[in-house]
């Protein structure tokens, strides 16, 4: 299948598209804000850059958008034009996550995934929910929070 666009329009394109504040980033930590949780954001001394980091408690969140990633559910499907590209650029994206998550349990660090899916097309109860999950998780410390 052909690009509908030019080069020069996809390289746009590609360019607009934010790996740091994006709409669920700012979604999460809008709400947790709210609820009275202080954190750091993206902070480079910890691997993977973490999008929110909760020192008090030693804990942090990525707010990981499904395409990007590769999270099996609705919102992720692989493109039909350069699948191989995309595969082994998805396939680097998870790696790069699963190494990051490593170092940081290594390091004493919890660490919690909230997916795109989880919040994009919900309602504000559903999201409410998903703060709370957070929230809890921060205050609770449970063993295991990955989806």
């Amino acid at each position: 299948m052909v690009d509908v666009v030019t080069p020069e329009v996809r390289s746009r394109m590609m360019a607009g598209i934010r790996g740091k504040n994006t709409k669920p980033e700012m979604l999460i930590r809008r709400g947790l804000h709210r609820l009275g949780l202080r954190f750091l954001v993206h902070d480079k001394r910890l691997p993977g850059k973490p999008d929110l980091v909760f020192p008090r408690w030693r804990a942090t969140i990525f707010v990981n958008g499904c395409f990007w990633h590769g999270h099996d559910c609705r919102l992720f499907k692989l493109p039909s034009t350069r699948t191989e590209f995309w595969r082994n650029k998805i396939s680097a994206n998870q790696k790069r996550d699963q190494a990051a998550i490593r170092m940081l349990e290594e390091k004493g660090w919890r660490t919690l995934t909230i997916w795109e899916c989880q919040i994009k097309g919900r309602s504000a109860e559903e999201i409410k929910s998903v703060l709370q999950l957070c929230r809890n998780w921060l205050t609770d410390e449970p063993v295991s929070a990955h989806q």
